[in-house]
């Protein structure tokens, strides 16, 4: 492994975290089908939003959507990224008959923007700004195409102080 460069070790890295949120979905989805015991759920239902699929709302902090039962749903980083999704965004899940996961961001968090610079370290990007550093998402970096170093403008929630994440609004 020495001799792999560091680049491709951290591609791996974040192919893995990828790979064990699709895992996590797929488990979710799963259950939700078969039920914790394993056999298929057989109910019928006269309710339409039912018979869509199943709708659950929940916070979002960053990574993933944490839903009023405690359970945990990933978030495709490309969709957070291009959507700008900060901590605090309230989003509605619905997990369609077929398997898919359908996000929708519906109560926006209020927000502000500030200017930084990015950085990496820990096989994570971040973005010093105001003496703090915010994490990003690599789907970010990649739809933006920023480069450490680079200035960058990003969305924090305006009203959490505690903030660990942020989004991308544009690269300066």
């Amino acid at each position: 492994m020495s001799d792999l460069p560091e680049k491709q070790v951290k591609r791996l890295y974040t192919l893995i975290q990828e790979a064990e949120t699709n895992l996590a979905a797929a488990k979710e989805l799963l259950i939700s089908i078969t039920g914790e015991d394993g056999h298929v759920i057989t109910k019928r239902s006269s309710s339409l939003e039912e018979a869509k699929g199943k709708v659950v709302e929940g916070v979002f902090d960053g990574q993933k959507m944490t839903g009023p039962d405690g359970k945990e749903y990933p978030v495709p980083a490309n969709y957070a990224s291009k959507s700008k999704l900060v901590e605090g965004d309230i989003l509605k899940l619905t997990i369609t008959d077929d398997g898919s996961f359908v996000y929708k961001q519906i109560g926006p968090t209020e927000r502000k923007l500030i200017i930084g610079t990015l950085g990496q370290h820990d096989g994570a990007y971040y973005v010093e700004a105001n003496g703090r550093e915010y994490r990003i998402l690599l789907a970010s970096v990649t739809y933006f195409r920023i480069n450490i170093g680079d200035q960058v403008t990003i969305i924090i929630p305006a009203d959490n102080t505690e903030a660990v994440w942020a989004a991308v609004e544009a690269a300066l």
